[in-house]
């Protein structure tokens, strides 16, 4: 499942859940100085002596083993915005941005003053059975959100049996007594919904998001699953599911450049009998020897409601809403008493050093970890602003060492991770194509040692902070993420609101105490530094480093016997009192667009905005028509390394100063440049949106044209393309518009641009593209927010005087010249386990009326988790992790694709399924069809416009496309228009399967001479390189 927030800024050690631990004691400093080395291994336990004592190793009790306690669940949370990584519980690792300084007097910024939290009000209390339950009301939109955390996580498992927790989430999916087959994964999206799950090392996720209406449903489908699913697994199901996790290792992990890092970094710095000791998604091995017996048991000691926080957050009324949870989730058993785990931070006796040469790897990568803290210690905060410090701006040691004097890689990113019972600082550097490590490790350790001589000045301290309050802001923008901070605070802290605690106590870090925790943490202490470089160039690892233990999977052709669903199981129905059979739908809600207003500036800017007062932040984005498509011929990465240059500095300040007067204001503002536009996007708080729009203009309209700027960005650039040759994913994309669109088409490269088109770029080109293109005549702002139209209007007075309108040229494309139609074309990559497939033709422009009728079309075969794709390919046969199609969305014609990572193993098997779903979808496509695609997009748009930044993307379709107001009403007459006839005519004229092109991205040795055998004759053999 998809990852959700892997590192956070923290709070006070939750009590409640804990009751049967012993008091726990704090630690100033955990660290010591151990080896990892073949000496010796990582030390779980009190560090040397002279330093403040450790906690105490765990007590045995009834229901857990010495050393696991029971683990409780950690603080990360998988969310579906992350669409991160479920089982590589990585750090939230600033990325910086890369400039040189100047000495440009610029005008200065004041620090914003901080502001008082906004209190997420709720009520809290615990069912008889133990569960503990949260309900907040927020009556903005016609939604509900459901969370609820399970205490359990990897650090649960034990070695021989890794990989459970979050196989068992997989499993949770299923079946269960009182829901059907399936429902769980089809009913919630044809509902209107969406759902997901996670696991992390500490903690396990379920989460849901549905219209009021289908409310009392997920009540339903979430209290079966947590309580009356265990007697509906079967071998069968087992069995399938074990094969979709494995796709999802491989297509996270085995099959992605850099995957296994983590693996060797907590093999490493945690020993054998650590819980952190193997990743979450643990060892193939160990997932195939997984037993019906071990999931019961697994169950039975740590699936019990005293295990578990439910929150329900959105359009409820809390009277209701208690009789309905007592309803559903009272009869659910209380399992074993769970106590907490003791804390267990590790310390090293010498720093370790492992190498990899990486298949897949096109760049060497550096990784230097530092053993710290569990989360809530009280340095947890004074090293994230610590991490902050070391990396995040172009003052930062760090980036003035690696990046700007010495030139060894693009970026330098610092994070900060600090799990359930310990936690690591790491530092990544990607480096350049033949950089040795062993010099980037040496300018790590100069730039450290520059930041304890210079200390930590005001300034900078001020800006971490104000950065970390609008970070917190935007962690409760829908009611998803407030279901996400009550249940993670309720579980992890004892309060539901802890949320307002993480501000506080992080403004109260001082520069005194940030220090200290570098003495504590990093200076000269012992580190795993891991260097992983391409397959074949070990030269570029460190010296001495030692070849890491990496199990390669092999796959083979066979290898694996067919899966299936199988028959369901037979077991005896537990009694309830409840009647829990299906419940009724409620009463239909009333979905409506948030209201528009719209302005015009005197030099033509069109204003499109939304007032949203909910939070305390504002959004917004200024668009100007171009991107890509105003590029120079044969010149494709103008546009791109313009909207980079544009964001390093102003002709009144350096790099540095602008950066600084942003992060002050507490905002973020990025320029990027896409297919079709040029996009300024940013946010802000409320408070600062006028400072921040000040600063917006002097981006725009006042350019540095920095020549050393304009290189360093051109040297990134290569390296960025360089390292794009590494993901099979990305290749996949590339060759697929070539083909698709033809060389002679803007779309046939990727916006990026390729070493060839970006050999020769000048600055000239860029400062050609401003003036030809850059003019309010054609550009909209939009923004969404604590802020009403006149406060838009007065911030943005100097941009309408300032920015004179002038005509663009917006010369046409010329029609694009695919490849031949009804052909396999194949990439080889070798040693893929998996292979990345897509299909798809050109079909339509967004701006064309008939777009939207195919994209309700689409919804059946590929628009979500219930459509044919991910049940056939994933759900029936366990092929992959994820199966989708879709329309684009740009004005020039776009393409539909469908697209799948499958083992490689059953390549041709997956083609052909994917084949036969595209050429039979207008024959098979029937009036239920119709029935759920207008329900699913209907109830879809309850909501369609919670978040700002869907509010934004509502204000770009009117704006870019020419929408009314009103056109996601006119959209619903449309689809409640189509019948059964109307859907197949578009499909037939659009999803004509003998139009399709196939591109298939994987091991040529092992699947290229099988492919042929679909009957589309012989694969075409293309390379990724012009």
């Amino acid at each position: 499942m998809t990852a959700h927030r892997a590192c956070r800024w923290a709070g006070t050690r939750r009590p409640a859940r804990c009751r049967a631990a012993p008091p726990r004691q704090q630690s100033h400093d955990r660290l010591g100085h151990g080896t990892v080395a073949s000496a010796g291994q990582p030390q779980a336990g009190p560090p040397p002596a002279g330093s403040s004592p450790a906690v105490a190793p765990p007590r045995a009790s009834p229901d857990r083993s010495p050393l696991y306690g029971k683990t409780v669940a950690g603080d990360q949370v998988l969310r579906p915005d992350a669409r991160r990584w479920f089982f590589l519980v990585c750090p939230t690792l600033l990325t910086v941005l890369l400039v040189t300084g100047c000495d440009t007097p610029s005008p200065p910024v004041e620090p914003t003053p901080t502001s008082t939290f906004p209190e997420l009000a709720h009520e809290r209390y615990t069912l008889d059975n133990g569960l503990e339950v949260v309900l907040h009301e927020d009556h903005s939109d016609p939604i509900v959100a459901v969370a609820t955390i399970v205490h359990v996580g990897s650090s649960r498992e034990r070695l021989g049996r890794t990989g459970f927790a979050h196989f068992f989430e997989h499993m949770s999916f299923n079946d269960s007594e009182n829901v059907p087959r399936g429902a769980n994964r089809k009913l919630i999206p044809e509902l209107g919904g969406t759902r997901n799950g996670g696991t992390s090392q500490d903690m396990t996720i379920y989460y849901e998001v549905v219209p009021k209406d289908a409310f009392e449903k997920i009540l339903w489908i979430d209290s079966d699953r947590l309580g009356f699913m265990i007697n509906t697994v079967t071998e069968a199901a087992l069995e399938r599911e074990k094969q979709v996790v494995k796709n999802e290792k491989r297509q996270r992990v085995d099959n992605a450049p850099y995957g296994h890092t983590r693996a060797v970094q907590q093999a490493a710095l945690y020993p054998e009998n650590h819980p952190y000791h193997w990743t979450v998604v643990g060892s193939l091995d160990d997932l195939q020897s997984a037993t019906l017996e071990d999931v019961q048991s697994f169950y039975t000691r740590l699936y019990g409601a005293n295990n578990a926080t439910l929150v329900i957050a959105g359009d409820i009324e809390i009277g209701e809403t208690k009789r309905l949870v007592e309803y559903w989730f009272s009869e659910i058993r209380q399992g074993p008493t769970v106590t907490a785990p003791y804390p267990q931070p590790v310390y090293l006796k010498a720093t370790r050093s492992l190498m990899y040469e990486d298949t897949f790897a096109t760049l060497p990568e550096l990784q230097l970890v530092f053993p710290t803290v569990e989360q809530f210690h009280e340095d947890h905060y004074t090293l994230d602003l610590l991490a902050s410090l070391l990396a995040d701006s172009r003052e930062s040691p760090l980036y003035q060492v690696v990046v700007e004097e010495q030139r060894l890689a693009p970026a330098v990113v610092v994070g900060h991770r600090a799990a359930e019972i310990a936690g690591e600082l790491v530092f990544r550097v990607r480096a350049g194509g033949d950089t040795d490590l062993d010099s980037v490790v040496v300018a790590v350790d100069e730039a450290l040692a520059r930041f304890e001589q210079g200390g930590i000045d005001a300034e900078a301290l001020a800006r971490v902070k104000v950065q970390a309050e609008r970070s917190l802001h935007e962690r409760i923008g829908s009611v998803l993420d407030k279901a996400f901070e009550l249940a993670e605070g309720n579980e992890f802290a004892g309060d539901p609101n802890h949320i307002a605690t993480i501000a506080d106590r992080t403004e109260a870090v001082t520069a005194e105490e940030i220090m200290g925790a570098y003495q504590r943490y990093i200076k000269d202490r012992p580190r795993i530094m891991t260097s992983f470089v391409p397959r074949g160039r070990p030269e570029l690892a460190l010296e001495g480093a030692e070849r890491a233990r990496v199990v390669e999977e092999e796959i083979l052709q066979g290898a694996e016997a067919e899966v299936s669903q199988g028959e369901e199981a037979r077991y005896r129905r537990t009694p309830t009192e409840a009647d829990r059979s299906e419940p009724p739908l409620g009463d239909p809600p009333l979905a409506s667009a948030p209201e528009v207003w719209q302005s015009r500036l005197d030099n033509g800017l069109e204003l499109y905005g939304i007032e949203h007062r909910e939070s305390e932040l504002v959004e917004f984005d200024l668009t100007i028509p171009g991107g890509q498509l105003q590029d120079p011929d044969g010149r494709t990465g103008v546009a791109g390394l313009l909207a980079s240059l544009l964001q390093e500095g102003t002709a009144r300040r350096s790099p540095a100063e602008l950066e600084a007067a942003i992060d002050l204001l507490g905002a973020r503002i990025n320029i990027s440049a896409g297919r079709e536009t040029i996009r300024l996007s940013g946010s802000t708080l409320a408070r600062t949106f006028e400072q921040t729009m000040t600063l917006v203009g002097e981006m725009l309209l006042r350019p540095r044209w920095d020549e050393d700027e304009f290189e360093r960005l051109t040297r990134e650039l290569a390296t960025r393309l360089k390292d794009r040759e590494s993901s099979p994913p990305a290749i996949a994309s590339d060759v697929f518009y070539r083909l698709l669109y033809g060389d002679d088409h803007a779309f046939g490269t990727p916006p990026a641009g390729t070493p060839a088109t970006t050999a020769n770029i000048t600055l000239a080109n860029l400062q050609n593209y401003y003036e030809r293109v850059f003019s309010p005549s054609l550009a909209t702002f939009h923004v969404a927010g604590a802020v009403n139209r006149q406060d838009v209007e007065g911030a943005l007075a100097e941009l309408s005087t300032d920015w004179a309108s002038k005509p663009v040229d917006q010369p046409p494309q010329p029609t694009p010249t695919s490849a031949e139609s009804g052909r396999i074309y194949f990439v080889d990559v070798q040693d893929a386990k998996q292979s990345v497939l897509m299909a798809g033709r050109l079909a339509l422009s967004a701006e064309d009326d008939e777009w939207i009728r195919l994209d309700f079309a689409n919804e059946r075969i590929g628009g979500s988790s219930s459509g044919r794709l991910f049940q056939l390919l994933r759900i029936e046969k366990g092929y992959t992790y994820g199966a989708r199609s879709s329309i684009g969305t740009t004005r020039e014609i776009a393409p539909w694709v469908a697209q799948t990572s499958v083992r490689a193993n059953v390549t041709l098997e997956s083609l052909s399924l994917l084949q036969n779903q595209i050429r039979n979808y207008a024959d098979t496509f029937t009036e239920s069809d119709v029935t759920v695609t207008t329900n699913q997009v209907i109830k879809g748009n309850t909501r369609a416009f919670e978040s700002l930044g869907a509010k934004l993307g509502l204000l770009r379709q009117m704006s870019r496309l020419g929408k009314p107001a009103d056109f996601v009403e006119r959209d619903q007459e449309t689809l409640l228009s189509m019948t059964l006839t109307d859907f197949r005519e578009t499909i037939t004229t659009h999803l004509d399967e003998d139009q399709m092109i196939y591109v298939v991205v994987g091991d040529a040795e092992t699947q290229l001479s099988q492919i042929a055998e679909l009957g589309l004759g012989e694969p075409v053999e293309v390379s990724h390189d012009r």
